[in-house]
């Protein structure tokens, strides 16, 4: 059975000041378009049986400049629903609101914890069978990608907040011994020069 390849898009501007981004439609900045033509060489070699995307640009346009070939966009990819949040940071909504947790509260006007849960929960249904043919690979967002890495491993939505996922990254879901495993979490891809990079960011 193949593995599952989730991948977080490369940055935009709001990752990069960490303000939530859901359905705002951004593009990549320069820094997050040669993030996704790294990850295309950290890739080569490796044969994808099918891509699925986020609808959003951001996620589209990583997996173009990656070089894979996308089968399909996914409307049960897109970012958490962050409603009345959308483009505030952390930080800010804490002045308001000192106790908010995305992962237990979910946001006003938005999705809660268990609403993401359904819906990548539909998205490892129509996949598992594509797993008979090999790899597929996921391009998505940092929050609902992070909500499908803990239900692969039968973990509740909340359980996301427990896995940092920065923009850029690749990282694999398998199995071992018939269980389903996280392989592998968040895996910068190495820039041409060999430096280490610096962490994506994060809200």
């Amino acid at each position: 059975m193949g593995e599952i390849l989730l991948i977080r898009h490369g940055e935009t501007t709001w990752s990069a000041s960490r303000r939530h981004t859901s359905y705002t439609d951004l593009p990549l900045t320069a820094d997050g378009e040669r993030q996704a033509r790294a990850l295309g060489g950290f890739l080569a070699g490796r044969h994808v049986a099918a891509v699925l995307t986020s609808p959003r640009a951001r996620a589209l346009r990583t997996a173009q400049l990656a070089g894979l070939p996308v089968t399909g966009t996914d409307d049960d990819l897109a970012e958490w629903h962050y409603g009345d949040y959308e483009g505030r940071t952390t930080a800010d909504i804490h002045d308001d609101h000192p106790s908010w947790n995305l992962w237990a509260d979910g946001c006003p006007g938005g999705e809660s914890p268990s609403e993401v849960g359904e819906r990548v929960d539909r998205v490892l249904a129509r996949v598992h069978p594509l797993l008979d043919r090999g790899t597929v690979a996921l391009v998505g967002h940092g929050h609902s990608l992070r909500v499908l890495g803990a239900r692969w491993v039968g973990l509740p939505p909340s359980a996301g907040g427990l896995l940092r996922l920065d923009t850029a990254t690749v990282s694999v879901l398998g199995h071992e011994h018939g269980r389903r495993v996280i392989q592998w979490w968040n895996q910068p891809v190495p820039p041409p020069s060999g430096n280490a990079p610096e962490p994506g960011a994060r809200h």
